[in-house]
């Protein structure tokens, strides 16, 4: 394999000229790290009132309590309470990864998925920033009208967080959603890609290389067929028959040379087995979810629409029919995108809606 020093696709690194004042460090290893743009602060529970709001069941990833807020009716000042950080209960959830908070939130009324903290952070980006991959798909699934290309004060998006911090899942899900790839911060004017030069993350220029060589999800499409076209060429190479000179060259092979740790070949047997086993063909999800719309695999600079606009845009016969589009139309620059792991959803409790690919 290519080393990352030869490596065309990989970038020359972080810039030279952007150094600090003091001439060693980037400003981007302060504002960077895991818990810069993340604030730790939750008030100390003293008893049990301070679970009885809102606001309070969040930041103490009480799910029970919050059912009981919910059921009881909430108003707007309880749904908007911030804490000194400017966060609302769902930034909170976000930040520390509370996945049954974001899920019991969804059906919340007066909860703005797009509302910004004091440092300019919507949901999207704190869960982006922190890794929490579970979280942020589902946000951009079933939270309808969300902004992947909201910019904090740094004027950061989700996306170019997510890259800078190597979240390499949570950006292909931005991406696969319509993430624009090539907006840029309003400071340095580097998009996702130079930013993870910037900062180092070679193995997200790789992720972003490989995502390019595959812009389509195809798998999640109704028409995938699920065959390996190399399989039949690879399975006769290996059970040709050799002669005694290859089979001397392939024991000395196997005696002398060092296996190192690499990663799997693209479009090999295991990048094979990924894509089969996540199809809609696949046992696995055809019993355990049914997309709304097959016949529209996700790909790169296309607007995903969440599960709540698919139902407000389509009649319910259509949507039971497989038959409509799962994307709003809408196209950009399409430069790197690929597959991406397919992450199942429950549906939000008391919705009888199907899960979304």
């Amino acid at each position: 394999m290519a080393s990352a020093a030869n490596d065309v696709h990989l970038g020359s690194g972080p810039d030279e000229d952007d150094e600090g004042p003091s001439g060693s460090e980037s400003d981007s290893d302060s504002i960077l790290s895991d818990d810069s743009v993340l604030p730790d602060y939750t008030p100390e529970e003293t008893d049990g009132s301070a679970a009885s709001t809102l606001y309070g069941a969040c930041a103490h990833n009480k799910v029970a309590s919050l059912q009981r807020v919910l059921e009881r009716g909430v108003t707007k000042e309880e749904a908007t309470e911030l804490d000194i950080n400017g966060m609302n209960g769902l930034m909170v959830a976000c930040c520390k990864g509370f996945v049954d908070i974001v899920y019991g939130l969804y059906a919340c009324p007066f909860i703005d998925i797009n509302q910004q903290d004091n440092e300019g952070n919507t949901a999207l980006m704190i869960a982006s920033q922190a890794g929490h991959v579970n979280t942020v798909t589902y946000l951009l699934n079933y939270y309808p009208g969300i902004d992947t290309e909201i910019k904090d004060c740094r004027g950061f998006t989700a996306l170019i967080k997510a890259a800078m911090t190597g979240r390499n899942d949570v950006m292909a899900a931005l991406l696969m959603a319509g993430a624009h790839i090539h907006a840029v911060d309003s400071t340095r004017g580097k998009c996702a890609k130079e930013w993870a030069a910037k900062t180092g993350r070679y193995d997200t220029l790789c992720r972003l290389r490989r995502l390019n060589m595959r812009p389509v999800a195809e798998q999640c499409c109704e028409s995938y067929v699920p065959e390996w076209p190399e399989l039949q060429e690879r399975v006769e190479k290996a059970t040709a028959q050799k002669s005694s000179r290859e089979k001397i060259t392939q024991r000395i092979k196997n005696t002398f040379v060092f296996r190192f740790p690499r990663d799997p070949e693209d479009n090999g047997a295991l990048d094979h087995m990924v894509r089969i086993t996540t199809s809609v063909h696949s046992p696995l999800i055809s019993t355990g979810c049914r997309p709304l719309c097959p016949t529209s695999p996700p790909e790169m600079g296309k607007r995903r629409l969440a599960v709540p606009e698919l139902m407000k845009k389509h009649p319910a016969k259509d949507l039971e029919g497989s038959s409509v589009c799962h994307s709003n139309g809408s196209s950009i620059s399409a430069h790197s995108l690929g597959f991406t792991p397919i992450t199942l959803f429950p549906a939000p409790a008391g919705k009888k809606t199907g899960r979304k690919i």
